[in-house]
């Protein structure tokens, strides 16, 4: 039965693929403009609600960690507190949920729920899509919630024409514990071969709240070195790339909490990637090959530093082997890819035996087959459909095998009324296999704990619709949005449920989300809003998971100017968040998380004989507000004195970067 209603969402994909190409031949022509709904890139994302921030915005914002990055941005959100702590949400979910990839290798997901997001460090970016909702069927296997896709940077893109090798430096320095931060990059090309290499290391100390608390484990301490070296013969393009990033500092226990009297103890964080990949140079219509083949290694080991408790005390390992192999096909109307994808996961677990089970091993593995059409018509109707069938296996720690199979499907179409106007509707249904979840909970366990045998796969369900309204230099649009997640793990620790089972309650998030912008002369306007109701199981989700947190209403505002004759841009930003104020987590012992308004700004400068020299002297929170970023932990009555992590106060960082 699953499998033919399986095959029924793939027949039906592949049906308006095939209605497409007919509509495309035998439709009447109008002469009206491509349609922006289903492009691939930012226009694709941006109009059905997500998130595009392209180089341009990247050399804007100079970001220095995850909070920055996405400061414009309504619809994701980050917690505070350490690097290694804070967490990315997305319309209220955490990217856990979602398919995260960087240069197209699949990330891990969160492996202790107070550990935080798994993300590359900025410098190193050159493109960010965050892809709300309905994820395409190209993007990965399990994009729960949509898609999150870092690029980084490379040779071309910052080779200068007419140069075969260059090099760039960056360094800054900010009060408040920003402390020093460095990064220097070197490519080139010599006829076929091409090169670049970039590292960066940060050096600083705790911050200081806005009220001047200081929050300890909180100093900056990461370094990161990514590395790509390229071939081309033929009409043919290989490139070998490694990716490797640690921190290493002494830290709380729980990071994402504000504990009193809680304990620094050390922690290291390390990430390891290795990707080769073979692309065609000279693509023809039927001709589009990607072949990718990854490995990644991510380790979290805390020392033993007690042996009376397994609270943090444990030591964390995963290993990812996958690869990818696709074409594009290009029509008169469009593009299909189509490929198979797979991954090995390996988990390990250590508890420095403070239980009677130290060590624990446990897998999953997936293989998968997907196809997706984005086509643009010239009568204004345009869609992008696909669909997957993905088998997925769980072997856990006692050599039980889950396996199973299972389809997914996804479409958006969209229709241009005319020049300054256009409707979308979206929805996908998409397959999650065995979803493992924050497996760090498996090292507090004893030899008891087992996997329920009726445990099964997940399932997500999307929906958005919305509009898109724009001119000579405006745009702006509205999505309305709804997602909900079923059959996710929960990791029992009571004598009624004690196994690794299925959650019975549904998690959603569903909303509306805004935004709109404007340029004239030599300034930009921008604006974004984000209202999001998260539930668990039909009522409020409480601020204490870290996975699911009500994030109520969000905005931002941002300018940027720019000043021709002095060689300079200035430029704001202020982030708001609306007072969160709810029964069900009242009757939990939650306090009220109050609105908070923050400012940020910044001036840079290129001296006129110096051009290949930037400026920047950037100020973080400007009014010294005491807050805490809106998908942190809340205030508690009744959880044994926990606080949230609170975010920086004034923060001044100054800044060069040169080009040579």
């Amino acid at each position: 039965m699953k499998l033919t209603k399986t095959l029924s969402w793939t027949s039906v994909s592949l049906l308006a693929l095939s209605s497409a190409l007919h509509a495309q031949q035998v439709g009447e022509t109008f002469l009206l403009d491509p349609i922006n709904i289903i492009r691939e890139g930012e226009d694709n994302i941006e109009a059905t609600g997500g998130t595009v921030l392209t180089q341009d915005d990247l050399e804007t914002l100079q970001p220095a960690d995850v909070s920055e990055l996405f400061a414009r941005e309504s619809t994701v959100t980050v917690s505070g507190g350490a690097s290694p702590g804070k967490k990315i949400h997305v319309l209220g979910m955490e990217q856990s949920n979602l398919a995260v990839s960087v240069d197209g290798v699949p990330q891990t997901a969160t492996s202790w729920h107070h550990t935080g997001s798994n993300v590359i460090d900025p410098v190193f970016l050159k493109r960010v899509e965050v892809e709300a909702g309905a994820a395409a069927a190209d993007s990965g296997f399990a994009a729960a919630a949509g898609a999150i896709r870092y690029e980084t940077v490379g040779a071309d893109d910052l080779l200068e024409e007419g140069r075969n090798t260059g090099g760039r430096v960056g360094l800054t320095y900010g009060t408040n514990g920003r402390g020093a931060a460095g990064s220097l990059a070197t490519y080139g090309r010599y006829e076929n071969v091409d090169w670049f290499v970039m590292a960066s290391k940060t050096d600083g100390s705790d911050y200081k709240t806005g009220d001047g608390t200081t929050v300890e484990g909180t100093e900056p301490a990461s370094n990161a070195l990514l590395a790509k070296f390229g071939y081309e013969f033929e009409d043919s393009r290989v490139e070998l790339s490694f990716e490797r990033s640690r921190d290493e500092a002494d830290r709380l226990i729980k990071m994402n909490l504000g504990l009193a009297g809680d304990e620094l103890h050390p922690l290291k964080i390390s990430r390891d990637s290795v990707k080769l990949t073979y692309t065609s140079t000279n693509p023809t219509d039927s001709w589009d090959p990607e072949a990718t083949v990854y490995f990644s290694q991510n380790d979290y080991w805390r020392d033993n530093y007690s042996t009376g408790r397994t609270n943090g005390n444990m030591i964390l390992k995963e290993d990812l082997f996958g690869g990818k192999l696709q074409n594009t096909f290009a029509l008169g109307a469009g593009k299909i890819t189509a490929g198979v994808d797979f991954n090995q996961h390996d988990y390990h677990t250590d508890n420095y035996g403070v239980n009677d089970r130290r060590y624990r091993n446990f897998s999953t593995s997936q293989i998968g087959a997907f196809v997706q059409g984005r086509f643009e018509f010239d009568n204004g109707i345009n869609l992008s459909t696909g669909a997957r069938y993905d088998a997925h296996r769980f072997t856990d720690w006692d050599g039980n095998r889950f396996s199973d199979s299972g389809g997914s499907i996804n479409g958006t179409l969209a229709y241009k009324v005319n020049d300054n106007l256009e409707f979308f509707a979206g929805a996908s249904k998409t397959w999650l296999g065995y979803v493992i979840a924050d497996y760090g909970y498996v090292h507090a366990r004893t030899d008891a704990f087992f996997t329920d045998p009726s445990f099964s796969t997940g399932e997500a369900k999307n929906i958005k619709l919305g509009a898109n309204f724009g001119g000579d230099n405006w745009k702006g649009g509205v999505t309305l949005f709804d997602t909900k997640l079923n059959g996710l793990p929960t990791y029992g620790y009571d004598a009624a449920s004690y196994s690794l089972h299925n959650n019975p309650d549904e998690f959603r998030s569903r909303g509306v989300t805004l935004n709109g912008s404007y340029e004239f002369g030599d300034t930009r306007l921008g604006a974004t809003f984000t209202k999001a109701d998260v539930t668990q199981g039909g009522v409020s989700a409480l601020p204490d998971s870290g996975t699911f947190m009500p994030v109520g209403d969000m905005a931002t505002l941002y300018i940027d100017h720019e000043l021709p004759n002095q060689n300079m841009t200035v430029g704001a930003t202020v982030e708001w968040a609306g007072k969160v104020s709810d029964a069900v987590a009242t009757a939990a012992g939650f306090y009220d998380q109050e609105a908070y308004t923050v400012v940020n700004a910044y001036a840079e400068w290129m001296p006129p004989s110096y051009e290949t020299l930037a400026v920047r002297l950037g100020v973080d929170n400007l009014f010294d507000k005491t807050y805490f970023e809106r998908s942190g932990y809340a205030t508690s009555s009744s959880r044994g004195g926990i606080d949230p992590v609170y975010s920086p106060g004034r923060t001044i960082t100054l800044g060069a970067n040169l080009k040579f």
